[in-house]
């Protein structure tokens, strides 16, 4: 097994503080590897980075169709939203579309990291619920696969019809089977696949429109819709919105728990997947930002690719004391 390559880098001053390792992998759509650093066999979890995996199943079962779902749902099905105004009201009217209620969720309540509608709860001295949970647009679309497939209300069970067209669909896109899972934050559960797998499962997206079948035409669908709606995908402030964003279509980005982030790139077609040894964000995001430059879909000048590839630390004073930066290597 290869062991994990430098990725990015914590300067203060002059010093190297600290280092984080990673794997990385650029696969095209044949599903070979164009670069990789660290090991491209590394078993993962790939947690929310593979949410539009998940989601294939809910298009290319006939269900977004027979219930007229709209791109702005898609994205949220896709998505590790704030908790915003947002990103609640649409999962609270989807609700309502099905007939179901926050209960009918398994996801578990979740304190928003939007400060806006955190006060809000906080002013009306109200608990948070289930729909402000980061994975509400996902279990929603779970919720919506399974009233389709006329399925019983444990939708997150290893045997549930829901997983198991979940786990057929990562099998199909990542190349291989997986070979365990284990409970997501969210309560669903979370495929292994190795580093290669995921990004075989990205390069599989990105050149989908090439293809005429059911689950290529999800894959566009689900693509098409996080680009159009980045701020749904994450909200202000977060990565995956703002390098969206900048890209201007150019890619899809979505992060995972624990360092994992990945890359849909359709003009290019290919995908990226890396994971960070330490699971620290900090590092995946500049990690990912710099592979993003590197196959030329991000301009280095613009704010938010600087935000999220070398942003300054600030002391208390808002004084800039060091920086992170990633490896030579990877720009």
């Amino acid at each position: 097994m290869t062991t994990p390559s430098p990725m990015a880098e914590i300067w203060r001053g002059a010093l190297l503080k600290s280092l984080h390792h990673g794997h990385a992998v650029i696969c095209d759509d044949t599903g070979e590897i164009v670069e990789c650093w660290g090991d491209p066999l590394a078993l993962i979890y790939p947690r929310s980075s593979c949410k539009m995996v998940q989601a294939l199943p809910l298009l290319s079962s006939g269900a977004a169709d027979k219930y007229g779902l709209t791109p702005e749902q898609l994205a949220l099905a896709c998505a590790s939203h704030n908790g915003a105004a947002i990103h609640v009201d649409r999962v609270r009217a989807w609700l309502d579309q099905l007939g179901l209620a926050d209960a009918d969720f398994r996801c578990g309540p979740q304190e928003p990291a939007d400060r806006p509608e955190r006060d809000r709860l906080i002013r009306a001295h109200e608990a948070p619920c289930q729909w402000h949970n980061n994975c509400s647009g996902k279990h929603a679309g779970f919720l919506t696969l399974a009233q389709h497939m006329c399925a019983g209300p444990d939708y997150v069970a290893m045997d549930h019809p829901v997983q198991q067209a979940a786990l057929a669909a990562f099998e199909e896109v990542t190349g291989r089977e997986s070979p365990g899972f284990g409970i997501d934050g969210c309560s669903a559960p979370n495929f292994q696949t190795t580093l290669l797998g995921l990004a075989r499962a990205m390069a599989w997206f990105a050149s989908a429109a090439a293809r005429s079948d059911r689950q290529s035409a999800a894959a566009v669908a689900l693509t098409q819709a996080m680009i159009a709606h980045p701020e749904l995908v994450a909200g202000e402030g977060r990565a995956c919105t703002e390098l969206m964003r900048a890209m201007e279509g150019r890619a899809t980005i979505k992060t995972g728990a624990e360092g994992v982030f990945v890359a849909i790139l359709p003009e290019k077609r290919m995908g990226i997947a890396l994971k960070i040894a330490d699971g620290a964000t900090r590092a995946s995001e500049c990690a990912i930002s710099a592979l993003l430059v590197r196959l030329g879909v991000l301009d280095p000048d613009h704010p938010a690719a600087r935000k999220h590839l070398n942003p300054p630390i600030l002391n208390r004073r808002d004084l800039v004391t060091g920086e992170i930066r990633p490896v030579a290597g990877l720009l």
